[in-house]
């Protein structure tokens, strides 16, 4: 007899034996057992997952005369004709036959009864690569097939069948089968076959299996027949993987931070021949075990390596941090996109190593959390007064001989942590800061020009200087010789002086401009004043015997700021700074008139010094 492939030889003759797909085979079992089996099935999920066994499976249960718990006896006479080839079930590979000739034929045969049979089942394989025209000439066929017709649909793409032919089949989804259940299905056929092997060497096949049960039994059979005892060593030969050690001394020196190791190692298994693709593949597992081996109790369950790859792992996942981890994976999982678009492929592949390895020249956030990381560490470190000997040192790696680099948590501290002090000042305690003196606002509220501003100066140049004579009436101002202390305003003189509660004193030498200016500072530290701020920046600053006048030329500005709302607020910030006596005006037509016609007589004549007296 010729020899079959495991995953033919194997193949599930019961739903009993099938792997995982429970809700499936409670679907089909109790519609056999309550006789109410459909007319059209769609079977959709990854490769390898049981649809085409379940579906002959089915076949013959539903002709079965003695069915056993939902499966075919296998014994009755229809069992045994099935079971050697009957017309009665069709299988049509659809990827081959997709055209509507095909279909017109299973339309015009579907019609002749079951030779021996009570269904006649049509199992139709990768049914998606039917064209469009098949697909409509097996429409109707399928929406009202004859009473002993079943139509059974497999394939791994459901989004490319129309949405005609869907809404008329009962569709089962299958899954991908755990690791778990691989594991122990292949571990039985070994058992069952007489061949030794190494449960280590089985999970690392169910795991390359990734869910699929004959894609796991295919690879089983290369194994098989690499060596008479299946190991781990020979399963990682014939994936083609390299070697653990070399792996585990990129990862390591990766995660410390050693450049040169990193290079070296890549370099070592480049050199002996091993693809790109399958290095990199290898690094991201071998970073997805130390995740696990970090962040997992039972990890050494989980994993299901031998015991010294795990020590090695489990070293290497304590001298790193979680972060440098999740860093490095997903470094290398964008360059796993970016190798099929590659030129240099290679290049690419140490370009994401260096940058793994060298966290302190990226830039990158996941960088600058690794590094805070380690500084964590190395601050954690010397607080509890822990020698730097006795921090995790990476152990020399046993398969590969070589002295390890030293790790990021090893190299000397980047700064000095500051001496802990023995008892935290309570907040309440400590004494509130100095306010700062921020000096006269950035910007000065526009004053009206002062016309007479020369003779100004020079009267009280001449009244402040050495051995002079009592100042006299200037160009607009006369100075009483006799004050009475009890004005608050004298006639002619400056405003008295004051002290506010903010500093900001007014002094008798204040001249209306000065008052003004200080009044602003005081207003602009009040709270809820910043309209009236806004309002007061435009006006302009005189006096009129002993009353401040602030005159503007927009009459709303005026009525606004002697409005009930922002009048008590002016007045009481005069008050303080010893003003009482102030008045907002609105300047006269007459006095805007001028003012324009002053401004436009010093712009024409420019170049010349105009004093208006």
């Amino acid at each position: 007899m010729a020899h079959l492939a495991l995953y033919r030889k194997f193949r599930p003759a019961t739903f009993d034996a099938i792997v995982r797909q429970e809700h499936v085979v409670r679907v089909l079992v109790n519609q056999i057992e309550r006789g109410e089996v459909g007319h059209a099935y769609l079977f959709t999920g990854p490769r390898g997952t049981g649809k085409t066994s379940v579906a002959r499976i089915f076949a013959r249960a539903i002709n079965c005369e003695h069915p056993v718990n939902g499966s075919p006896c296998g014994k009755c006479a229809t069992c045994l004709a099935l079971a050697g080839g009957s017309l009665d079930i069709v299988e049509i590979d659809a990827a081959s036959n997709n055209g509507v000739n095909e279909m017109r034929d299973l339309r015009e045969k579907v019609q002749y009864p079951p030779v021996s049979c009570r269904y006649k089942v049509y199992i139709i394989d990768e049914v998606h690569m039917l064209t469009d025209s098949a697909f409509n000439a097996l429409l109707k066929t399928l929406e009202e097939p004859p009473a002993h017709a079943v139509f059974i649909l497999a394939t791994t793409e459901p989004h490319k069948i129309p949405a005609t032919i869907l809404s008329r089949c009962m569709r089962l989804d299958f899954k991908l089968i755990p690791e778990e259940d691989l594991e122990k299905h292949l571990a039985g056929i070994l058992d069952e076959m007489g061949r030794a092997y190494e449960p280590e060497a089985v999970a690392a096949i169910a795991r390359a299996g990734a869910g699929s049960d004959r894609d796991m039994l295919s690879i089983a059979e290369m194994c098989l027949a690499y060596g008479d005892k299946l190991t781990y060593a020979g399963v990682t030969g014939v994936l083609g993987s390299a070697d653990f050690a070399t792996n585990a001394a990129i990862v390591s020196a990766m995660l410390s931070a050693d450049l040169g190791g990193t290079l070296s190692a890549a370099e070592r298994v480049l050199g002996e021949g091993k693809g790109v693709g399958v290095v990199l593949r290898d690094l991201m597992e071998l970073l997805n075990r130390v995740a696990v081996a970090k962040s997992c109790p039972n990890a050494e369950k989980l994993l299901s390596l031998p015991k010294e790859m795990f020590s090695e792992i489990k070293r290497i996942s304590d001298g790193a941090d979680g972060a440098a981890i999740l860093r490095a994976t997903d470094i290398l999982v964008g360059v796993e996109a970016e190798l099929r678009f590659a030129s240099s492929p290679r290049i690419s592949l140490e370009t994401a190593l260096l940058r793994i390895a060298m966290p302190r020249e990226d830039r990158d956030t996941d960088a600058l959390l690794a590094r805070i990381a380690v500084l964590e560490r190395q601050v954690a470190a010397l607080s509890s007064g822990a020698p730097r000997a006795a921090a995790a040192k990476p152990a020399p790696s046993a398969a590969s001989g070589e002295e390890p680099a030293p790790r990021a948590a090893d190299l000397p501290p980047v700064c000095e942590p500051a001496p802990k002090k023995k008892s935290a000042p309570v907040f309440d305690e400590l004494p509130p800061p100095p306010e700062p003196d921020w000096g006269a606002p950035p910007w000065e509220p526009y004053y009206a020009p002062d016309l007479d501003a020369a003779p100004k100066r020079a009267a009280r140049a001449a009244a402040e200087a050495p051995g002079s004579a009592p100042r006299r009436a200037g160009a607009d101002f006369t100075v009483s010789e006799s004050v009475k202390p009890e004005d608050p305003f004298p006639k002619g003189g400056p405003l008295p002086a004051a002290a506010s509660s903010d500093g900001a004193t007014v002094s008798g030498d204040d001249s209306p401009e000065v008052v003004f200016g200080k009044f602003l500072r005081r207003l602009r530290k009040l709270p809820k004043s910043g309209v009236v701020y806004t309002l007061c920046r435009d006006l302009a600053a005189s006096r009129e015997g002993d009353t401040l006048v602030l005159t503007t030329d927009v009459r709303t500005v005026a009525d606004t700021l002697n409005g009930e709302r922002h009048a008590p607020i002016m007045r009481e910030v005069f008050a303080e700074m010893g003003v009482e006596k102030f008045e907002v005006r609105y300047a006269s037509e007459e006095r805007r008139d001028e003012k324009a016609g002053l401004e436009q007589l010093k712009k024409d004549f420019s170049d010349y010094p105009i004093d208006i007296k």
